[in-house]
């Protein structure tokens, strides 16, 4: 079991990844300097850029692989980027069509699909090189959206608000099998499609003619065959296991992804508590106590995504294709790409910014006067203000004017806080405090089976569903959860601890956190006998010198994301609302707001940290008068 955690590089370089892993989800921005200059695009920062949260900045390895499937199979001013199923590509493609003048030649067969145009190329995986697999079974591995370099900026925002994207596992993975010719168009392409002196140049392998040996028609998209949303698909049989084995020597045992998502989806059950290794977790009883305390729930509610924010994008379309094309309502201050995607896709969103009564009563207001909605999405509590909504008077407008309630458990989870009975969905980032280790990208949703949705809901999941959760980053959720529940106690005494020290100085201006918000009382009502009130917290200065002060001496690390097992901190709203900070303040979240997601280190190391960084803030108080 882990107990304490060592801060990994806390003076580290600028743009090293947090933590110094090829597929790490945060980067060293160790200054405040760094962090607006990361923002306002400056080369001394965007240079040393190692690695950086992954859907906003591409990891390196997909950037490779992208710009090789380019000049494969691109035009001279093309790009590519990268989708794990062509549905997700499509969705792309789709989003592109609305937002530029460009046209989708997607529908034309693919060698007639004109350069220039919006267009996909599916990549499928053969079994063994020299024979292609005609089985009939192959599944898209890799699903490249082309479009004019021009339009990046437009699919970059895709790729941001969606979480759509290939994970950098899938990344490696592939871009290995299309370099030794294992990852091979679905249908005939290249030489019928692209001039060679079109093509742009590159190294030999990239060259040469793809195979026009393939499989039959698309069978469709590997999406469930029943209401079991954890129904094997291609990627996880016995002879791909094989053929990883085989050609690209993998340490760890593919075969063993459904058995990891199995684990993972108990443990958000909250039926699997215990730190045991996966072949006892597979074994345990999965009917058994859950600590979700809801009549009829099971595992089989429960589906993965590849990060949290692709599950608010998946559930948000779902309900679109459920209940009809309704605006939403976003409640309280927002997670900022939850805000765009309701306001990006379907017709539009009610934004109330503070979350408050009267934020409700204009609510209620509205629906009396005949206005419909098709889902409020409220984050419990929020970020990065910790305000917990009102979740019983939500649920009780929900039900008097029938609209849905999905609620994003990130920040409280389901350890601290039970919600899934008020809630018709509730969603998280499993990348968070779930993995903790910042290795692993995840995400997931529950149904809530007593939801008067729950029915129509899973309905539509049978037909839109598709587990693109890669198999090897499965295995690392499952690993790093283990011992969830255990860390989740000293999270959570930890952040207290860090709140009692910034509260008795004169310096701090504001603590925001559930215990000392006005709030609550609306968090308490759900929260566990034996829960807390969670790992994040954000504080305020009475003056921006201090506040940089504060941050630049702080001895943690410091980059974006949260729920890490090491504390981690942020200048969050210069990073998450630099171009509208005025916006932002609007709803009472300052500019020099700082966050600070607290980990499993020492407690006293950590109250001293905060200590002597407050103490270098008393000292420039000093040197001002």
């Amino acid at each position: 079991m882990k107990i304490t955690q060592t801060a990994p590089s806390i003076h580290g370089e600028l743009g090293q990844a947090i933590p110094d892993t090829p597929h790490a989800v945060s980067v060293s921005l160790p200054s405040w300097k760094a962090n607006v200059g990361y923002e306002e695009g400056e080369e001394w920062v965007l240079s040393k850029m190692e690695n950086g949260y992954p859907r906003f900045f591409i990891h390196t390895g997909i950037q490779a692989f992208a710009e090789a499937v380019a000049r494969k199979y691109g035009g001279t001013d093309e790009q590519a980027m990268l989708f794990p199923s062509t549905a997700a590509a499509t969705r792309c493609l789709d989003f592109l069509s609305r937002n530029t003048a460009h046209k989708s030649a997607a529908t034309q067969p693919l060698a007639a699909q004109p350069i220039g145009y919006l267009r996909i190329v599916d990549l499928i995986l053969q079994d063994k090189a020299s024979r292609p697999n005609t089985t009939g079974t192959s599944r898209t591995i890799i699903s490249a959206v082309f479009y004019p370099r021009s339009e990046a900026k437009h699919a970059k925002t895709f790729w941001q608000h969606s979480g759509e994207g290939v994970s950098s596992r899938r990344a490696e993975f592939c871009f290995k099998a299309f370099e030794e010719g294992y990852l091979i168009p679905r249908n005939p392409i290249l030489s019928e499609t692209i001039p060679l002196d079109r093509m742009r140049k590159g190294p030999r392998r990239y060259q040469r003619k793809a195979s026009l040996g393939q499989t039959d028609e698309p069978t469709a998209m590997s999406r469930t065959e029943d209401s079991n949303p954890t129904g094997s698909i291609s990627l996880d049989r016995q002879d791909y296991a094989q053929f990883v084995e085989e050609r690209f020597g993998r340490n760890l045992n593919i075969s063993l992804a459904v058995n990891a998502k199995l684990a993972v989806r108990r443990r958000i059950a909250g039926s699997l508590t215990a730190d045991v290794d996966l072949s006892e977790a597979v074994i345990m009883p999965g009917e058994g106590a859950t600590i979700r305390k809801v009549q009829g729930f099971s595992e089989d509610d429960i589906y993965l995504y590849p990060c949290g924010m692709n599950s608010i994008f998946n559930i948000h379309r779902i309900m679109l294709k459920t209940r009809g094309p309704l605006k939403s309502i976003s409640f309280g201050f927002p997670y900022i790409d939850t805000l765009k995607i309701l306001e990006k896709w379907g017709p539009g969103c009610l934004f109330y910014g503070h979350g408050s009564s009267a934020d409700l009563d204009d609510l209620e207001h509205r629906c009396k006067r005949g206005e419909k909605f098709l889902a409020l999405f409220c984050e419990f509590p929020g970020n990065p203000l910790l305000k917990s909504p009102d979740l019983r008077r939500i649920r009780k407008l929900a039900d008097q004017y029938d609209f849905a309630v999905v609620v994003d458990e990130t920040i409280g989870n389901f350890m601290n806080v039970h919600i899934l009975p008020v809630a018709d969905v509730v969603v998280s980032s499993l990348t968070k405090v779930f993995s903790g280790d910042s290795n692993v990208m995840g995400g997931s949703s529950i149904l809530n089976p007593r939801s008067r949705y729950y029915h129509q809901l899973r309905r539509t999941m049978t037909d839109e569903y598709e587990d693109n959760y890669w198999p090897e980053d499965a295995i690392y959720l499952e690993r790093n959860s283990r011992d969830f529940v255990s860390r989740i106690d000293r999270i959570n005494k930890n952040a207290e601890a860090i709140c009692q020290v910034l509260k008795a100085s004169p310096y701090v201006k504001k603590i925001y956190y559930p215990k000392y918000s006005p709030t609550r009382p609306f968090y308490d009502e759900f929260r566990h006998p034996t829960g807390g009130y969670g790992g994040l917290l954000s504080v305020t200065f009475h003056t921006t010198a201090e506040a940089v002060t504060f941050f630049d001496v702080l001895e943690v690390a410091k980059g974006p994301s949260l729920g890490t097992n090491f504390t981690l901190c942020s200048p969050y709203v210069i990073l998450a609302h630099y171009n509208e900070l005025d916006w932002a303040a609007q709803f009472g979240v300052e500019a020099d707001l700082i966050r600070i997601s607290v980990g499993l280190e020492d407690t006293e190391d950590l109250r001293g940290k905060c200590r002597r960084a407050l103490a270098t803030v008393a000292q420039l108080e000093k040197v001002v008068l």
